[in-house]
């Protein structure tokens, strides 16, 4: 198996990357809107990824957060709000923000579960500064890593009980970053002192199944390479100090952040600890070279990516959709009767 999660170019496979895949057998799969139509299309997309490799419980993610960031879009599907909605909540009424982010999670989790979707990359635990870039901005669950931390844990609880994998990012930490890092490589300059609020949320989620590394440069843990590409914050930080043991995923290996060549920026991220390197542009000649330089997926990553897919396609039988959807807007009017 390749460690890798690879995308496709449109709303069906080719002929060729139907035979690269075949061949290169990558851990999973991410969708954007460009492969999106509608219901029936999707689901069909999906079977036949699952039938090409024949794993039922098949990575097959996307990013379908609410808000500005969401892949499967209006009229055919709800559109969700931003994250930061549950934060406005959480200032007023604490225990209702949570139960409203899990019901909004849940049903993102039936939209995703009813396609074939088994991973959803949410939540967002990184918290905002003042002055930082507004890529995080309204994504962000709050400032506060407590806050966070609980609204993050019922995010994970909601996609569960649909069916669907959470995977907490950007770890460890995205929220000083002053550069959008699709764009630039962020520079982090804090202390590591000033750095221990930035991961106390993901300490606290350190048993999520699944998480995304940050392609942010932290000079207090590393001056020479950003996170995704440095042993020393993956081994030190992530798995040591944060203590998280499940699946570490790099963001987009295709960022400007990052140099070097698709292939030579994916050695690099697997050499350094992440488990599977993330290729989000479909892009065949990259995949194609990828597949050609990356080893084999290890023991242990193996074993962490079987663990992080046992509850995938497993929906818990509660309240039907309506009903969630009621009890979620109910909620979030609290922010508006109390304006």
């Amino acid at each position: 198996m390749l460690p890798a999660i690879l995308s496709l170019s449109g709303p069906t496979l080719t002929s060729r990357e139907r035979a690269l895949f075949r061949k290169a057998d990558p851990a999973g799969y991410i969708l954007f809107g460009r492969n999106i139509v509608d219901r029936q299309q999707l689901r069909a997309l999906t079977d036949s990824l699952r039938d090409l490799h024949g794993r039922d419980d098949l990575l097959i993610s996307i990013d379908q957060e609410g808000g500005r960031v969401a892949r499967m879009k209006p009229p055919e599907w709800q559109a969700y709000p931003p994250q930061g909605a549950f934060a406005e909540l959480y200032a007023i009424a604490p225990v209702s923000a949570i139960e409203a982010a899990r019901v909004n999670a849940e049903l993102i989790a039936l939209d995703l579960s009813e396609v074939g979707i088994t991973v959803d990359y949410l939540p967002l635990l990184d918290l905002p500064v003042d002055g930082a870039h507004d890529v995080i901005g309204d994504r962000a669950l709050g400032r506060e890593p407590m806050q966070v931390a609980a609204l993050g844990r019922a995010v994970l609880d909601g996609l569960a009980r649909g069916g669907v994998v959470g995977c907490i990012k950007h770890m460890p930490g995205h929220g000083r970053a002053t550069v959008d890092s699709h764009k630039g490589l962020p520079v982090v300059e804090a202390s590591d002192a000033e750095l221990a609020s930035d991961i106390a949320p993901f300490q606290r989620l350190a048993d999520a199944p699944m998480a995304m590394s940050a392609h942010i440069r932290f000079t207090a843990w590393d001056a020479d390479n950003p996170a995704t590409l440095s042993s020393r914050v993956i081994e030190g930080i992530i798995r040591k100090r944060i203590g998280f043991t499940g699946l570490l995923l790099s963001d987009d290996i295709d960022m400007q952040a990052l140099d070097g060549t698709i292939a030579e920026r994916s050695e690099r991220a697997i050499a350094a600890g992440c488990d599977l390197v993330l290729n989000c542009w479909g892009k065949f000649g990259d995949m194609a070279e990828t597949a050609e330089r990356l080893p084999v997926i290890s023991g242990p990553s193996a074993m962490r990516l079987d663990r992080a897919m046992k509850g995938a396609g497993r929906v818990v039988e509660g309240p039907g959709r309506e009903e969630l959807l009621a009890k979620r807007d109910a909620l979030l009017a609290i922010v508006r009767r109390a304006a």
